[in-house]
């Protein structure tokens, strides 16, 4: 399975007897899939079918959807409405002896309101149905061509992240070969915590065992480099075998993150704090990057 970004734009348009449609669907990022249709009067009885295709085809990402349909060669016809006609006559007859004004002219009576009415061709039933299979057909090819993009911009994602999971692997290796992961090292700065310890306060044998246990515990980062290379391997996993895995990269991304600050806060080294700050630059933007796949 290939890898899909949840971003893109996709177009149909045709014609279906009378009528010309065109669709337009905008895709962006969002934690489940919403699609926003926007459909012309008349046409409603597409909806249902069209969130169904939607559904069968993302499992992420919003849609806003808008169809827009045009009736070609319908003219509609001019009517007069007599009975607002021999109303306003009759007005005109009994004011014409009240107020001196000109005699009445044709086209003012016809630009009264409600005089004239423009009265839509009426539709045929069969091609109104016909219409709707072909809206319905050119939103499926509209999907496709959306997933094409999706899925072309996936590709292109997927490298990145590769790289990023690449940058945090280089990090980790250079964190667990520090100078300061030496064991002469670590062994130096205990001593160093522990005699301190032993000459600002009271500490009994035991006590300062304890002490010494948990200086150790918080000195040794074996454990978080174990897990960032775990996660590591887990997200490259998962980006090889695609599909819509954006929720689960951003699961192991938090991951990421809470290891790297753990490494931060253990860290009593200058070169591994520096790594460590490195190695959350590298996660967020990996997390970032995230956001955008399915």
């Amino acid at each position: 399975m290939t890898l899909s970004s949840m971003t893109g734009f996709a177009r149909s348009q045709g014609v279906s007897g009378p009528y010309a449609w065109a669709w337009e669907i905008k895709s962006v990022n969002a934690k489940g899939l919403d699609l926003r249709l926007r459909i012309p009067p008349g046409f409603d009885a597409i909806e249902q079918p069209a969130r169904a295709r939607a559904a069968e085809t993302f499992a992420r990402g919003t849609l806003q959807a808008s169809l827009s349909v045009e009736r070609e060669g319908a003219v509609p016809t001019v009517r007069v409405n007599a009975p607002v006609l021999e109303a306003v006559l009759a007005t005109l007859k009994q004011l014409s002896g009240q107020i001196e004004a000109e005699p009445p002219r044709l086209d003012g009576i016809l630009a009264i309101r409600g005089v004239i009415d423009l009265v839509e061709a009426e539709e045929r039933e069969e091609d109104k149905r016909a219409a709707e299979v072909g809206v319905l057909a050119g939103f499926e090819a509209a999907l496709k061509s959306l997933l094409t993009m999706r899925k072309h911009e996936g590709a292109a994602l997927g490298k990145v992240l590769n790289g990023r999971l690449d940058e945090i692997a280089a990090l980790a290796a250079r964190a667990d070969a520090a100078p300061g992961r030496k064991p002469e090292a670590v062994k130096s700065r205990l001593a160093e915590q522990i005699a301190l310890l032993a000459e600002n306060a009271r500490f009994d044998a035991d006590r300062l065992h304890q002490e010494a246990l948990l200086l150790a515990a918080k000195a040794d980062i074996r454990e978080e480099l174990d897990r960032l290379n775990a996660h590591v391997a887990q997200a490259r996993s998962l980006l090889a075998a695609g599909g819509a895995i954006g929720r689960k990269l951003d699961f192991l991304s938090q991951e990421l993150n809470r290891e790297s600050n753990t490494l931060c806060a253990k860290s009593n080294d200058v070169e591994l704090t520096n790594i460590g700050l490195e190695l959350k630059t590298v996660v967020e933007q990996f997390r970032e990057q995230v956001q955008n796949l399915e």
